[in-house]
């Protein structure tokens, strides 16, 4: 490695974060000492209860909303079940209209798809080649029979940022509820419920230097869901089971920190991503940047290569010390290319050769610098062995964009 880059780098913050070291310290003594249950009336439990609702005020702040709206569940995955299959199954209704996009996460997609089988119509809307939903085809999209609109935020693998505020707008004046799954967006977007007119909203607490086995679903006053999990009652009987204490005090702590750190990390998180934009496709022929320019998550960089696997490329990074990802962490070891990529209008080949570079607040000018260094020798090596190189000659700067 080059001289001061001496460890491993970590630029896959879009699949995990590291738990912060004031998270850490939030945690250990309801591990250690404090470990009763919310739910007993002696001391212990008291302790656990005040803790848990002190979290609940965190994510509250950060999203502006009444902590009685917030419901803990075990992450993303399960707050986007519970949105859909909540209000899709309210008081035993076997019938309605749903609306999504082909780019959402496999969490908001598969409940969709189970739901048809019971009856459920589903319109999957399609986006443009840069990634983004047109919020006037949501709108003419609508039913008389729609009973939800569940659209991403922003996008996990090329980070595009979807006009939710004026989705939620459109949602609001049909009465109808309107859920985003904002899982990747804490911590890097400003947010405000009421004011963007969210009923349902997901996140996930380790993707934002957070624990794992954490997250929480954010329930408008007044809107109706029906619980998927039955049992004690607990999180106002919608999700039952015995409070993760720890892992609530843990997420309760990282929204506290995402809330205050916003602008600081944020600045500097776009400084770093415009670079690494800029600076591939000067560097290696035949580079594409996929999703919007402008409208993509502050800590999002994501590119195609001509006449490579993803997987090849990943490998070879990791041997060189940089940890990447060519797309969402949660379809590793797929064989199937991103049907985000895929929806965007590229081909198989194309999705394939994809690399998708996520900063976090730890990340530094000299990593950007060690990963500028070794990615365009890296990728030359793969395409010298390749089979779909096309062998001829090719110069830098030859890349750009797949936007115009």
């Amino acid at each position: 490695m080059t001289a001061g880059i001496k460890k491993r780098i970590y630029f896959d913050h879009s699949a995990t974060t590291r738990v912060l070291p004031e998270v850490e310290e939030a945690m250990v003594p309801f591990l250690t000492e404090k470990w009763g249950n919310p739910s007993s009336l002696h001391a212990f439990g008291r302790e656990a209860k005040i803790a848990v609702e002190e979290s609940r005020k965190n994510l509250a702040m950060l999203l502006n909303c009444d902590p009685t709206e917030i419901i803990f569940t075990s992450g993303g995955t399960e707050s986007d079940n519970l949105a859909i299959k909540g209000v899709a199954m309210y008081k035993g209704k076997m019938k309605g209209h749903i609306i999504t996009t082909k780019m959402e996460h496999h969490a908001v997609l598969e409940p969709c798809e189970w739901l048809k089988r019971f009856g459920f119509d589903v319109t999957i809307l399609p986006v443009s080649q840069d990634g983004l939903i047109d919020a006037g085809e949501v709108e003419r999209a609508i039913k008389n029979d729609t009973i939800l609109i569940s659209i991403m935020m922003a996008n996990n693998e090329i980070g595009t940022i979807q006009p939710y505020k004026e989705i939620g707008s459109i949602a609001r004046d049909r009465n109808i509820p309107f859920h985003t799954d904002a899982v990747q967006a804490i911590g890097k977007i400003p947010l405000d419920v009421k004011a963007d007119n969210i009923d349902l909203l997901s996140l996930s607490g380790h993707k934002f230097h957070g624990p794992k086995g954490i997250g929480a679903l954010y329930v408008r006053k007044g809107t109706k869901i029906e619980p998927i999990i039955q049992g004690g009652g607990q999180e106002r009987g919608l999700r039952s089971s015995t409070e993760n204490v720890s892992g609530i005090v843990g997420i309760g702590k990282a929204a506290e920190l995402a809330r205050r750190d916003l602008e600081h990390t944020s600045q500097r998180m776009k400084v770093l991503r415009d670079r690494i934009i800029k600076s591939v496709p000067e560097l290696v022929p035949r580079s594409y940047v996929n999703g919007h320019k402008t409208r993509r998550l502050v800590n999002n960089a994501h590119f195609r290569f001509d006449f490579i696997e993803g997987e090849g490329l990943i490998l070879q990074l990791d041997f060189k010390g940089i940890a990447a990802s060519t797309g969402s962490a949660c379809s590793t070891g797929a064989l199937e290319p991103s049907h985000v990529l895929l929806a965007m209008g590229l081909t198989h080949e194309q999705a394939h050769g994809s690399l998708r570079v996520t900063l976090g607040r730890e990340n530094t000018e000299e990593e950007v610098d060690y990963l500028l260094e070794v990615l365009p020798g890296v990728v030359s090596k793969l395409r010298e062995i390749s089979p779909f190189n096309e062998k001829r000659p090719m110069s830098p700067g030859e890349g750009g964009s797949c936007v115009q």
